[in-house]
C-alpha cells in the first residue's frame, strides 16, 4: 500500500517536473527522530507495558526483563562490600589486647628456652675441652643455645608488630579493596535497574521487536520510539540544485493528501551523496546522485502528521544548475 502511494506521488511529481523547472524539487517522506532501547542484558522479557502507537512519557516503563540472576549477583556484590569493610576495620583497630598478651608469654616461654639451653652449653664447655664428653654433644648445646635465641629475637619481632599496630600501607591497601567492592556492587544496582526499561524522554512507541517471553541477545533493540515535537521532511536533493541548497534555506512542502502546502526550513543536509531511492527518481534525475536534507516544517496540524508519509520539497528561490 505504501508503494503504490509512493507511485503515485511520483507520477503527480514528474507531471509537475515536465510542466517546468522554475522551482527545484526533491522527493522524501515525513520522519521523526528515532531512539532504540537496546537490552541491557541477555534475559527473558516478564512484561511489557505499553504498545505500539502509545505516547509514553520520560521516566515511564516500557518493560520489565527477569531480575533473578543481576539481583543474585547485586546481593553477592553487598556482602563482599560489607566483607571489605569488617576487614578494613579489623586493620584500623589494630591487634587485640588477648593477642599481645599471647605474645608476651611466648616471648617470656621463649627466653626462658634460651636460659635453660645457653646453660646448659655453657657446663659442657669446660667437659668438652677436658675430653669429658664427647665434642659432638658440646656442639649440639652450642647449636641449641643458639637456636633459642633467635626464638626469643623472633619473639621479640613478633610483640614490638602487635605493639605497633597495623601499617598505613595495609590500611591504605583496605580502604582500596573496600572502595572497589562497593564501587562493583554500585554498578551491579545500575545494571538491575536497567532491567526496568524506561523511557528517556516524551515519545511515540513505533515499534516493539520483541514478544512477552522473549529473549533478546544483549544490544538488540527492545523498542523504537519516535520522538521530537514534531515530525520533519527527510528528502534526497539531486545533484544539480545542490549548491544552492543552504542549512536554513526557507523551503514549501507539499504533503501527499494535503491541499496546502508548509513552510519549513532546511535544518540539515548531508556534504556526502548517496544514490537517490527508486521514489524519488524522476527524469534526469535517474542518472544522478542525491544529497539527504532535513527540513523543519511549521504550521498549523504539523505534530500530528503521521511518519512515512511522502512529500514534495521546493525550494524558492534556489537555482537548477542542470538546467539550459
Amino acid at each position: 500500500m505504501r508503494h503504490r502511494t509512493l507511485l503515485a506521488c511520483l507520477l503527480a511529481t514528474a507531471t509537475l517536473a515536465a510542466c517546468g523547472r522554475d522551482a527545484p524539487q526533491a522527493l522524501g517522506t515525513l520522519e521523526r527522530d528515532r531512539i532504540t532501547l537496546p537490552a541491557p542484558a541477555a534475559e527473558r522479557i516478564v512484561a511489557i507495558d505499553v504498545r505500539e502507537g502509545q505516547v509514553v512519557r520520560a521516566g515511564e516503563r516500557v518493560m520489565q526483563l527477569e531480575t533473578t540472576r543481576t539481583r543474585s549477583r547485586l546481593e553477592a556484590a553487598r556482602a563482599q562490600a560489607r566483607q571489605a569493610g569488617e576487614a578494613l576495620a579489623e586493620l584500623e583497630a589494630g591487634p587485640r589486647s588477648e593477642s599481645i598478651e599471647q605474645a608476651r608469654a611466648q616471648l617470656a616461654a621463649a627466653r626462658a628456652q634460651a636460659a635453660d639451653a645457653q646453660a646448659y652449653y655453657a657446663r659442657l664447655q669446660p667437659l668438652g675441652r677436658r675430653q669429658l664428653v664427647a665434642a659432638a654433644d658440646v656442639d649440639r648445646a652450642r647449636a641449641a643455645a643458639g637456636n633459642a635465641s633467635a626464638a626469643v629475637r623472633q619473639a621479640e619481632a613478633a610483640l614490638l608488630e602487635l605493639e605497633h599496630g597495623s601499617r598505613s600501607e595495609a590500611i591504605a591497601q583496605g580502604v582500596a579493596a573496600e572502595a572497589a567492592r562497593r564501587a562493583e556492587a554500585r554498578a551491579q544496582a545500575v545494571d538491575l535497574a536497567k532491567l526496568d526499561v524506561l523511557a528517556p524522554r516524551d515519545a511515540f512507541v513505533e515499534q516493539l521487536p520483541y514478544e512477552l517471553g522473549d529473549q533478546a541477545p544483549v544490544g538488540a533493540p527492545l523498542a523504537v520510539l519516535l520522538v521530537g515535537d514534531a515530525p520533519f521532511a527527510r528528502v534526497y536533493v539531486p545533484e544539480p540544485i545542490r549548491a544552492s541548497i543552504r542549512v536554513g534555506q526557507k523551503a514549501r512542502v507539499r504533503i501527499e493528501g494535503r491541499d496546502d502546502a508548509l513552510d519549513g526550513e532546511v535544518r540539515m543536509i548531508r556534504g556526502e551523496p548517496n544514490f537517490t531511492p527508486y521514489y524519488a527518481l524522476t527524469g534526469e534525475d535517474a542518472a544522478r546522485l542525491s544529497y539527504v536534507a532535513e527540513i523543519s516544517l511549521h504550521g498549523e496540524g504539523v505534530q500530528a502528521l503521521p511518519v512515512g508519509v511522502p512529500v514534495t520539497a521546493t525550494f524558492p528561490g534556489a537555482r537548477d544548475g542542470g538546467g539550459e
